[in-house]
């Protein structure tokens, strides 16, 4: 029998030396702002996306000139935890070499758009002065592992973020490439490469990413994720985590063998357990993912093609331990708790609602401008949420009305004009530099709110919290299938609309219109929150009303995804 035939990424990988490639010689190519081809995918592993503006690219075929190319570049900011001096050098990156703006991502972390080839390095260095870095933050490893950003509640959500630090400490790539490309650091000259201990010299099939959670709120969309710990309290103490495995987001139109899928529990372990449990996930998928189509290369097909019961067995093979029973737990949400919070030592912190996580000055908000003024101020930290909002965190309580009047000064407090659908909406970058991007998102969402709000505020129920997500592809990245709202993106200006998705990111919404535009939307929406206004349980949430109604089936797992809207 032949060995199989491995996609190029696994060849490039392979090449590498360790995600070296000819980085450095792309970088110090003078002809052109782009860098070379098999580079661009290993430059993901330094946290880096190569992109070209898309409003300007067929005028710029037109004068037969190379696409307009600039680089995202991404901030691994593990649980989104930063000090206020961090946040100033971010400012001054993203005012020095990037496009004035900040841009919070779905996953705590920091993307600076726009940069330049000749200010890659720079900007990089600057990221590392500041005590963060972007390796991991893209590529095929353990991603920016993500934590509650909100510490009120106990010295739980602390511990959490304990482990969260040293489970990123232990996943992250241990080659010297990093340093040797972008800091300048010496080269080391052996006949034995540095080895990478957990990824091996390929790395992992695709992608892979950790959330911790703290129930009832499920912030971080634990079942979006590849491996998941979620929080077990009992008599006020953290006994340890259920491990969720084989989420994720991710699919192809028109490709029937790709879909999203939730996560599911694997077992318990104990807080000492974590980094291990880690490890042996990680190094299954290493193992076993499928290195032959990327398409299908992710933890969530590993799973489904082997069994959840065959992975458990591998998972405790490699711990040479069992896992134990699951506990109880349940979530009640997944949106952001918004304004002033005051936690058990006292100390104020202020959750600022960041419209589709773009920190910029725009019009009399000017966001950019009053968190720089604040950062110089607050003397603490911010925290980004996995909403894309932001939390002016650990202020004391003398310092709460300077912090408050600094809001309304540069016009930023949360307004109470802000709808709930608002505040609960989340878009990815999409148009002008995603290449993926198939449709407006981050871009267009506000307006479509500002029609739906319209109809719901007719029904009465401009108060009640619905989520909603769009991207401009289907790769999922603003998690749009467990909103009960999701709109991806499927052409310029339509979108495939899905419903029934759980208020607590707990269920995966289901097609209800196929390639929608606008008015589309608006006319497939609009009896929906009559008949929800009228004809709702106590309590009952907008996706669960979807459900009950029969307006859509219920996807129990995501390989039924792809089935009708209704049962027959």
């Amino acid at each position: 029998m032949s060995d199989p035939v491995l996609t190029d990424v696994e060849r490039i990988k392979a090449n590498s030396r360790h995600l070296r490639g000819t980085l450095t010689a792309s970088l110090d190519d003078p002809l052109t702002g782009a860098i070379a081809d098999d580079d661009t995918q290993l430059s993901k592993f330094h946290g880096i996306y190569q992109q070209d503006d898309r409003d300007i690219r067929s005028e710029r075929k037109r004068q037969r000139l190379e696409p307009a190319y600039s680089f995202m570049i991404r901030a691994r900011i593990p649980g989104g935890v930063m000090t206020t001096g961090q946040w100033r050098a971010m400012d001054r990156i993203a005012l020095k070499h990037a496009n004035s703006t900040i841009r919070l991502t779905t996953r705590q972390a920091i993307q600076f758009h726009g940069v330049i080839k000749k200010n890659l390095k720079t900007s990089i260095a600057a990221i590392n002065q500041s005590m963060l870095d972007t390796l991991a933050a893209c590529g095929d490893v353990n991603r920016n592992v993500m934590a509650p950003p909100l510490p009120f509640l106990s010295e739980i959500h602390r511990a959490v973020q304990s482990h969260a630090d040293a489970l990123s400490t232990h996943l992250t790539p241990k080659t010297g490439a990093y340093h040797e490309i972008w800091l300048d650091g010496e080269k080391v000259e052996s006949l034995q490469p540095d080895v990478e201990p957990i990824y091996g010299d390929t790395y992992l099939p695709r992608k892979f990413k950790t959330a911790f959670v703290v129930p009832p709120q499920n912030d971080t969309d634990v079942f979006a994720q590849d491996l998941g710990y979620v929080a077990i309290v009992e008599s006020g103490q953290l006994v340890g985590y259920n491990v969720t495995v084989g989420g994720g987001m991710g699919m192809s139109h028109g490709e029937p063998a790709t879909y999203p899928r939730l996560g599911e529990v694997l077992g318990f372990c104990t807080p000492e357990q974590v980094t291990a449990v880690a490890e042996a996930i990680v190094t299954t998928q290493r193992d076993f993912g499928d290195r032959t189509n990327r398409k299908h290369a992710r933890l969530k097909y590993t799973i489904d093609d082997r069994g959840i019961d065959w992975f458990r067995g591998e998972v405790e093979r490699r711990l040479d331990s069992r896992l134990g029973v699951p506990r109880p737990h349940a979530f009640v949400g997944n949106g952001d708790v918004y304004g002033w919070q005051q936690d058990d030592s006292g100390a104020w912190h202020y959750t600022l609602f960041v419209q589709n996580g773009r920190v910029a000055d725009i019009a009399d908000r000017r966001l950019l401008s009053g968190l720089r003024r604040i950062a110089t101020t607050h003397d603490g930290e911010f925290r980004l949420t996995p909403n894309q909002n932001l939390i002016i965190s650990n202020v004391p309580a003398d310092k709460k009305d300077t912090i408050a009047a600094l809001l309304s000064e540069y016009g930023i407090e949360n307004s109470e004009q802000a709808t709930q659908l608002r505040l609960n909406s989340m878009a990815c970058v999409a148009f002008p530099t995603c290449a993926l991007a198939m449709a407006e998102s981050e871009r267009y969402l506000p307006s479509l709110i500002d029609r739906l709000d319209e109809l719901l505020a007719k029904v009465g129920l401009s108060g009640d919290a619905i989520t909603i997500r769009m991207t401009g592809c289907p790769n999922g990245c603003a998690r749009p299938y467990i909103a009960e709202i999701g709109l991806v993106g499927k052409g310029p200006g339509t979108y495939n609309l899905y419903l029934g998705a759980g208020f607590a990111g707990d269920r995966l919404g289901c097609l209800y219109r196929d390639n929608a535009d606008e008015n589309e939307i608006i006319a497939a929406l609009s009896p929906l929150f009559a008949a929800y206004a009228g004809q709702r349980r106590d309590s009952e949430r907008f996706g669960d009303f979807i459900i009950r109604q029969r307006v859509v089936r219920e996807i129990t797992a995501g390989r039924f995804f792809h089935e009708g809207p209704v049962d027959a």
